[in-house]
């Protein structure tokens, strides 16, 4: 039996070299390359690097301003405030070109790195209404041959404090949203177990995980996950909720890191971290060590909230390992896993990664192993979903609908 494609000359981190077969879209075997399977097409990665799809597990396509005119930045009065950046945000749209335009920019960006699945959050609450998410639910039809993608409902103007917001995202989840989301429920809607009851309600109600943005800090942000971690486990819902941010992880002491650490991985609540500058963030390798599962994602790309960010998943691996330290292979193979095999998880993907059966979804990179490729970003990528070639050398080559 010939296979539809042979993928010739693939190299595994660790130096071993293999033949990739696919048939619809999956791995259909994994030989040595001393065997040659019969296919109907040949193509030879002349020994590149061949490493799974990138997993961008926090963006927003619905705020990025990528593509379009630069809009310089706006500090906020006195510190770091939500509030005042929501409100920069929404001036910022007003005058944005059109939503779709501007997702489908980030999207071509994101895919053209290497990211073969995403998880975007998209307004919705009684500013916007559903209106955000109809015009990105329109554009992951027109990629859903390039890219697999998740949507949060999220309440970028709080729930009680943006009138209406509980039922638009009760109705947003039926609309096709994929988990709901939440906001700093102490400091924003200045009561957390009003904002839960609303969150974990609707994902009650419908069956589908949450993903809460969580900026508040120190022991604030650390009492706030401890009632997110025990609504997970009062509810059954272990390995189904994730808190983004968190950065109050990052400035609390030793001691109390541990224990939080602890109550995480009994609670099965991951934690997204893209080790933004100038700030905390989650210590990746203790809260690893423990049993938390930790992933990232690039999160807002030249919007309002900072100018920064090219789309790059393998970048960001090389920022976590950056400012947490990272210098052995170990620790670099470590930033790699939080993009690859760990945001899997967080997501909880089935058929990822380079193994029989799983979707073939990969990249091919100029490294000679992953810690090199996280340190060295290397360029001129091949970009592969479901065994067919999406983007090369940064630029789509694929046709979206």
């Amino acid at each position: 039996m010939a296979f539809e494609k042979i993928f010739l000359n693939a190299r595994f981190d660790g130096g071993s070299r293999h033949h990739i077969a696919v048939k619809d879209g999956r791995i259909a075997a994994i030989t040595p390359v001393d065997e040659s399977p019969a296919a109907n097409e040949a193509i030879d990665l002349n020994n590149a690097l061949v490493v799974p799809g990138f997993v961008e597990g926090h963006i927003h396509l619905d705020t990025s301003f990528y593509g379009d005119a630069w809009r310089p930045h706006k500090p906020c009065t006195n510190g770091f405030d939500v509030h005042e950046r929501v409100a920069f945000q929404a001036e910022n749209m007003a005058e944005a070109a059109p939503m779709d335009v501007r997702a489908r920019n980030q999207l071509d960006l994101c895919i053209g790195h290497g990211t073969t699945q995403m998880r975007s959050h998209v307004m919705v609450d009684g500013s916007v209404g559903l209106k955000s998410l109809e015009t990105i639910l329109r554009v992951r039809e027109e990629y859903r041959d390039l890219i697999d993608i998740q949507l949060v409902a999220f309440p970028q103007s709080g729930i009680l404090a943006s009138p209406g917001t509980p039922q638009l995202l009760d109705e947003a989840i039926g609309l096709g949203a994929d988990l709901v989301g939440g906001l700093d429920p102490a400091s924003f809607d200045r009561d957390v177990e009003k904002h839960l009851d609303v969150v974990f309600g609707v994902a009650g109600k419908h069956g589908v995980d949450v993903d809460i943005h969580l900026h508040d800090m120190g022991t604030l942000g650390a009492f706030e996950i401890e009632q997110i971690a025990a609504r997970t486990r009062a509810l059954g819902m272990e390995g189904h909720v994730a808190v983004s941010h968190a950065y109050g992880l990052g400035d609390i002491s030793a001691d109390h890191l541990k224990k939080m650490a602890e109550l995480l991985a009994r609670s099965g609540v991951a934690i997204m971290t893209n080790a933004p500058g100038a700030r905390p963030f989650p210590p990746i390798l203790a809260l690893r060590n423990a049993g938390v599962t930790v992933f990232s994602g690039n999160d807002n790309i030249r919007d309002s909230w900072w100018p920064y960010g090219d789309g790059d998943m393998l970048r960001r691996a090389t920022t976590l390992g950056y400012r947490s330290g990272f210098n052995i292979d170990e620790e670099l193979r470590t930033a790699f896993d939080v993009i690859t095999e760990a945001g899997a998880k967080a997501l909880r993907l089935a058929g990822y990664g380079l193994r029989v059966g799983a979707k073939a979804d990969f990249v091919t990179l100029n490294a000679g192993h992953v810690p090199e490729a996280v340190v060295a970003v290397p360029q001129g990528r091949a970009v592969y979903k479901a065994g067919m070639l999406v983007a090369s050398n940064g630029k789509m080559v694929g046709r979206h609908r």
